[in-house]
């Protein structure tokens, strides 16, 4: 027994699903999804056979950034429901054994959070350092050049009191002050209150910067960062196995096992995105777009594998809330959808770490084009849009980014059928379904045996009943062509040989071994004999080696 198998925690051999309510599914015919919704379709999650609902957040809120604003931590959003509703959820979750894990917003809070309106009043208030305020250089001049994520000037001037206050985000999310005990105080009793109702545990929206330095212009990473984790891992969750994950953009392997060493007492793991930027011109934004290097993917993904080792526990993921549908965007929603789709679930599932499906991943949803920017929801879209046009960049050119990096792409509703607003809601969907919703459903999927779905069920259940997904090593293969991804899982003198072609193109494998069992693959092919293969366009195939040729 390895040390990690001897302390072995539930979400160690989960698969999380993430639940973007307000797309997910409407119960009210408003044309938002809604918690009842969510309730409505557990039994589908159920069959599915994931252990978590990463859910992201249905606080109150008036929704500048799509309810990374919150307004009110202990009540619900009005169209999503009520605290009732939410108390239901959990409880029907909990009774097909799927645990509910809330995404924990705790940088920044919305403008018209009671703390905020009473911090902005005046600047003797009670819970004035709730918040980052700084006098300007000037009254005309921020206090530093710190940008925020959506452009524009991190300082917001607030005519009230002449002082600026800290937005990393829209001027509508001020950042909270973690220098300040009072606001980790309120933040902690906040979590208990959660943690009370009975959840899972927490996802950590941007939790790397809650130990910026403004003045500095240090936002990630600050040096107390991880005493403030370490913190709030006593006061609220530690002890209790709960699931928390924390959204680390900036994070290197080294980073990430501070976070989740278990002797260091912070969080389970931790969401990186190194392999996120993989298709961005180096040193530009994610708008400025470049091909996929397979040999580049290797590498990362490899690098995590290792690096961790015992100290540290991997999260796996394609898609977010945030992110372009991943069959869009790596695989071939053309002309290779279904094969491409499984190729990308079997890469993923196979690797060491917990794995995340976002809603749609399962059926193969793809990105949604737009012709033009009347179309867009997203606030960060829209800004991106304003500045480019400002700058000389053409329509063509703007909308072929969004189009492929933007985050309505994840967002359009759930596809539930070939009827009307694909069975999402019988109103007005707040975001338009994607027009392939006839083709691509859930009823669809669950009708056809060799469908995506069950590719992703066959995935979770073999993670649930073979340690060797769970604990195994990792070792990838070098001499293969660069769009083939292949590597073993080693445990207790068992391998695995995991082969995935990443490309519309056939491609050569050969390897000295031979097999005794396939576990998995997206062909009805023989995989005993293992030397001089064709790989088909995205074949992907696990099998379990005869004895392994180190």
């Amino acid at each position: 027994m390895t040390n990690q198998e001897a302390s072995t925690h539930w979400w160690q051999e989960a698969v999380v699903y993430q639940v973007y309510p307000r797309s997910f599914q409407d119960s009210n015919g408003d044309g938002i999804g809604d918690l009842n919704g969510i309730i409505q379709r557990l039994d589908y999650l159920k069959q599915l056979g994931i252990s978590a609902i990463w859910l992201s957040p249905v606080y109150r809120s008036p929704n500048d950034d799509n309810g990374y604003d919150i307004s009110d931590y202990e009540q619900i959003m009005a169209e999503f429901g009520t605290m009732e509703d939410m108390e239901q959820l959990i409880q029907e979750a909990e009774k097909r054994e799927i645990k509910i894990i809330m995404d924990l917003v705790v940088n920044h809070t919305s403008d018209e959070h009671p703390w905020f309106v009473e911090s902005r009043s005046s600047k003797d208030n009670p819970y004035r350092d709730f918040y980052v305020w700084r006098k300007g250089i000037d009254k005309d001049t921020p206090p530093n050049d710190l940008e925020s994520t959506f452009l524009g000037s991190a300082w917001q001037l607030d005519e009230t009191t002449d002082d600026y206050y800290l937005h990393l985000f829209s001027q509508k999310q001020p950042d909270l002050n973690w220098e300040n005990p009072a606001v980790r105080n309120a933040i902690y009793d906040m979590m208990n209150f959660w943690i009370n109702k009975g959840i899972g545990g927490f996802r950590m929206d941007v939790i790397d910067l809650v130990g910026k330095i403004p003045d500095k212009k240090i936002t990630g990473n600050g040096p107390k960062l991880h005493d403030y984790l370490q913190e709030m891992n006593a006061q609220t969750f530690g002890g209790k196995d709960l699931l928390t994950v924390g959204e680390t953009w900036g994070a290197t392997p080294e980073i990430a096992k501070l976070y989740s060493d278990p002797k260091r007492n912070e969080l389970s793991m931790v969401f990186q995105f190194e392999h996120v930027a993989l298709d961005e011109e180096p040193g530009k934004s994610k708008w400025d777009l470049r091909p996929l290097q397979i040999a580049e993917l290797k590498q990362v993904f490899s690098k995590w594998q290792t690096e961790l080792g015992d100290q540290g526990w991997n999260s796996l993921f394609w898609n977010n809330h945030d992110l372009p549908r991943i069959v869009s965007r790596w695989g071939n929603d053309r002309n290779y959808r279904v094969q491409s789709a499984k190729m990308l679930a079997i890469l993923l599932h196979m690797l060491k770490g917990t794995p995340y499906i976002y809603q749609g991943e399962e059926i193969g949803m793809t990105n949604r084009v737009i012709q033009d920017i009347k179309e867009v929801e997203d606030i960060e879209s829209k800004n991106m849009y304003a500045d480019r046009i400002e700058k000389g960049y053409t329509k063509v050119e703007i909308l072929t980014s969004i189009n492929t990096k933007g985050r309505d792409n994840a967002r359009t509703p759930m596809q539930w059928a070939d009827i009307e607003n694909a069975g999402f809601t019988t109103g007005t969907p707040w975001l338009a379904v994607n027009d392939n919703y006839p083709e691509i459903n859930v009823a669809n999927a669950l009708a056809d045996k060799n469908s995506i779905f069950y590719t992703y069920q066959k995935l979770i259940e073999l993670r649930k009943t073979s340690p060797l997904i769970v604990w195994g090593s990792f070792e990838l293969l070098t001499n293969t062509a660069d769009e083939v991804f292949a590597y073993y899982r080693h445990y207790q003198g068992t391998s695995w040989l995991i082969v995935c072609n990443f490309s519309d193109q056939k491609q050569a494998f050969s390897l000295d071994q031979t097999s005794t069992e396939t576990i998995i693959a997206n062909t009805e092919k023989d995989y005993s004999k293992l030397s001089d293969r064709t790989l088909e366009p995205y074949e992907a195939f696990v099998v379990h080696l005869s004895s392994f040729k180190g």
